[in-house]
Formats: C-alpha cells, sequence, structure tokens
C-alpha cells in the first residue's frame, strides 16, 4: 500500500513541476523582476533596515527577528539534503539553476510580502495576521482560493516544514559519531520544539534571532574549510556547474549522467524547497512586523532568498561539486546523504560541524514553519484550534524521526509545495499592479520610511 501511495505521489510531484510549476514559477518570477525595475539592486538598502533602519509602526515584531524566522523555516534540509539530492540527480548544473532561482525568487518574495503587508488584519483577539489567504480574500475577494491555499499550506508545513526535516536531520544524527538512535532524536526534538511553542511568535522570533545567524556561519565555515582543501578545483567546478546546466552531461566520476531539462527540473525544485520564494509561507510572518509602509518590511524579507539560495545553497553545490571531483567514491549510496559523506571528507570536526549545523538548522525550520501552519489552519477554523494544532505538530515531529527513510516524505513535500505555490502564484499576478502602484508610491518616487495609515491596520470582519 504504501509502495502505491508513493509511487502515486511521486507521478503526481513530477507532472505538476515538469509541466506546470516549472514554467509558472520562473515565469512569475521574471515576470515581476521586469515590471518592479528589478528590485534586486536594493539589496543592500534592504539590510540596512535589519538593526534598526527607518522608522517603524504599528506591529508584532520588528525587521530583523521576522527575517530570522522567514530564514530560519527556509534554511533547513532543503539547503544542505536538498542541494545533495538535486546533484544526484540533475548534476552539477541543478547547481546553476538553484542559484537563478534564488536571484529571481527577490522580486517573488518582495512581492508577496508587500500584500502580506498591505492586506493584513487584526482578529478577534487583536492578534495581526496576514499572508496569500488574506491578500487573495481582501485584494482579490476570491475567498475560495484563500480556502484551498490554507489548506495546501498547513499540508505542506508537516511535509516541508516537520516530516522531512526530522527524518533527516535523524539519519544523519544516526551516522554521525554519536549514533542516536532515531527515538532519542525524536524525543530531544519534539521536547525543545514543544517547550519554545509554549511562547508563541515572540518565542518562536526570540529562538530563531539567536540560533539563525550562528548557524549559517558554522555551516559556512564547514563548507570553507572543504574547499580550502581543494583550491586548484574551484574554477573547474564552476566551469563544470555552469556548462551542465546547458548541456547534456555523460555519467563521469562521481556524477550521474543528465540532460538540461532533469538539471532544471532538480535545480528549480530544490531551489523553491530552499528558499520557498512564489509559495506564500514566508509572507506569513512579515504580516505582524512593525513597518511604516508596506514597502519597507518588502524590501526586508527581499533578502532571504539571497541568503537562503544564492549564498548557502550555491556554496553547498559548489562544495558537493568540488568533493565529488576530489573523492567520486561519495557518490555511492543515498544522495541524501551526500553532504555528510563529502564533510567527512575533511576530518571528524567537519562531520561534526555539518550535524551541529544541521541540527540546528532543522529546530529552527521546525519553529518557523509551526508558525506558518498553525496561521493557516487558523485562518480556516479559527485560534481554537491553536492547541490541538502545536500537540499534533509536536508528535509528528517525532515521527518524522522513527519512521524509516522512504521517498514518499520528499515526494509528499514536493506535491504539497507545488498545490501550495498555484493560489499564491495566481495572486501575485493578479495584483501585481498593487505592487507596482505601492513600490512608485514609497520606493521610486516616495520616501520608504514614509507611514501608510492604510497599513496601520484594518479590523477583520467577521464572516
Amino acid at each position: 500500500m504504501v509502495e502505491v501511495v508513493d509511487k502515486v505521489l511521486a507521478a503526481a510531484s513530477e507532472w505538476l513541476w515538469s509541466y506546470v510549476l516549472l514554467f509558472c514559477l520562473l515565469g512569475t518570477h521574471l515576470y515581476l523582476t521586469v515590471i518592479l525595475k528589478f528590485p534586486q539592486r536594493h539589496l543592500l538598502k534592504a539590510m540596512g533596515y535589519y538593526f534598526g533602519g527607518g522608522k517603524h509602526g504599528k506591529g508584532s515584531i520588528s525587521h530583523f527577528p521576522s527575517l530570522m524566522v522567514s530564514l530560519a523555516a527556509n534554511v533547513g534540509t532543503g539547503n544542505i539534503v536538498g542541494v545533495a539530492t538535486a546533484v544526484a540527480m540533475g548534476g552539477p548544473g541543478a547547481v546553476f539553476w538553484c542559484m537563478i532561482t534564488g536571484l529571481l525568487g527577490i522580486s517573488t518574495r518582495y512581492a508577496e510580502s508587500l500584500l502580506a503587508i498591505r492586506y493584513r488584519v487584526r482578529d478577534g483577539k487583536g492578534h495581526i495576521c496576514g499572508g496569500p489567504m488574506y491578500a487573495l480574500e481582501r485584494g482579490m475577494k476570491c475567498k475560495w482560493l484563500a480556502v484551498i491555499f490554507a489548506v495546501f499550506t498547513a499540508l505542506a508545513a508537516f511535509g516541508i516544514g516537520n516530516i522531512t526535516q526530522a527524518n533527516a536531520v535523524a539519519g544523519v544524527l544516526a551516522e554521525c559519531p554519536l549514533a542516536a538512535p532515531p527515538w532519542e532524536s525524536g524525543l530531544l526534538l519534539a521536547l525543545l520544539v514543544a517547550v519554545v511553542l509554549l511562547f508563541g511568535l515572540k518565542g518562536v522570533a526570540h529562538v530563531c534571532t539567536a540560533c539563525v545567524p550562528g548557524m549559517a556561519g558554522i555551516y559556512i565555515v564547514g563548507c570553507c574549510i572543504l574547499i580550502g582543501e581543494h583550491l586548484d578545483l574551484v574554477l573547474p567546478a564552476l566551469q563544470l556547474i555552469g556548462r551542465a546546466a546547458f548541456t547534456d552531461q555523460a555519467a563521469t566520476g562521481g556524477f550521474i549522467g543528465s540532460g538540461i531539462m532533469l538539471a532544471m527540473q532538480t535545480g528549480v525544485r530544490r531551489g523553491l524547497f530552499s528558499n520557498e520564494a512564489g509559495m506564500g509561507s514566508s509572507p506569513i510572518v512579515s504580516a505582524p512586523v512593525r513597518t511604516p509602509n508596506a514597502v519597507q518590511q518588502a524590501l526586508v524579507s527581499s533578502t532571504g532568498p539571497f541568503w537562503d539560495t544564492v549564498i548557502i545553497c550555491t556554496l553547498t553545490g559548489l562544495t558537493l561539486t568540488i568533493c565529488l571531483m576530489a573523492h567520486p567514491e561519495i557518490a555511492s549510496g543515498e544522495g541524501s546523504m551526500l553532504t555528510y559523506r563529502a564533510f567527512a571528507t575533511a576530518g571528524s570536526l567537519n562531520s561534526w560541524l555539518l550535524t551541529a549545523s544541521l541540527a540546528t538548522f532543522v529546530i529552527s525550520t521546525l519553529l518557523g514553519w509551526s508558525y506558518f501552519g498553525e496561521q493557516a489552519l487558523t485562518y480556516l477554523g479559527g485560534a481554537r484550534l491553536t492547541i490541538p494544532y502545536r500537540v499534533v505538530w509536536v508528535a509528528a515531529v517525532y515521527l518524522g524521526c522513527v519512521v524509516p527513510k522512504s521517498t514518499i516524505v520528499w515526494n509528499f513535500a514536493d506535491l504539497a509545495n507545488g498545490l501550495m505555490a498555484l493560489p499564491n502564484l495566481i495572486c501575485l499576478i493578479a495584483l501585481s499592479g498593487v505592487v507596482v502602484y505601492q513600490t512608485r508610491k514609497y520606493l521610486w518616487h516616495g520616501d520608504p520610511d514614509e507611514v501608510d495609515p492604510e497599513v496601520q491596520l484594518a479590523e477583520k470582519e467577521d464572516a
């Protein structure tokens, strides 16, 4: 029965990504990049708001904690296991397409975050809520599509943000020198997540703000150690990545043979899995931010794909390509363990660095996605579902650690991601005029610190 379900999920995911999302996602990225006049050029301005630059409006958290929660949810196994899977399946050319997805995704993240702020509301308890479901309902006047997005988000949370994360870290912890059995990893992870969730969004934001910069730094150090041991292979690896992105590659060394389309599919798919630009998840945490207008927070949020995919995923892909060129034998076995085997070639210290960073990545991702899923479920059924949801979430963390490794987990995550992205992409195209208007008013011809009274907040009407 499980094999049948796995095959169905795999077939559905393959069809969705091969014939629908690949073109819809890249098309939306390109369209928004052009009509917004390449918002990537404002990266430095956006980074200036990280530590208190600009004025703040009403909201629950400030710019930097919001970005950290978003990055916490984005920077996870997608950066390590996902990129490794992409390289194993699509060859080194997948690294190029993953990076392109991140670069173009900056525009999409900007747009979806702007809409999340523009159409945010207060619920009956005074909490600030927002995200694509509110933009679809209030901006497009299309509640049925908003409900579909919220349902897919609640389901996707358990795939991309929970079970795959727990399953991946349990596998690494079992293989590393700790040799921790999955049930121990599951209990520890579930306990840590449960404790943090008791404090709600602010608790999640505090933990993510403390963990994300450090965990990213540890991981980058590990990659630099590996690259430093093979400096002579850096240029050949970059040339191979660029060449493999546009030409069919025959099997050689530690690489399997791959075609251009396969490299593009796996690269774009894992790029989205990593930075989630276009999925509509990260804007959910942009909504409660203290910001004078929608543009200012949208700029901050747009830097997420840059750090997550352009920097970390590209660094992972380059590191793996170099290690495969130097040590072709590490390609044997599961692609999901490729990064661990690559790090192990530099000795036990690097193995520990990867284990520590991956464990921290996973904990932060579990926390960030718990908030996304919780907000989607709250939209559907109200705040009374919060506690039951958190209980199920913690139980799923343990389950994800103890279930055997299976492609069904990744196939489910890929399918859920795609189904979640479609309503959000429709929303982005339909409301692109609003995005351009707000950008023109507060960025191109105005002051990003100017207060927009409409953003300071409308009360949610009772259904």
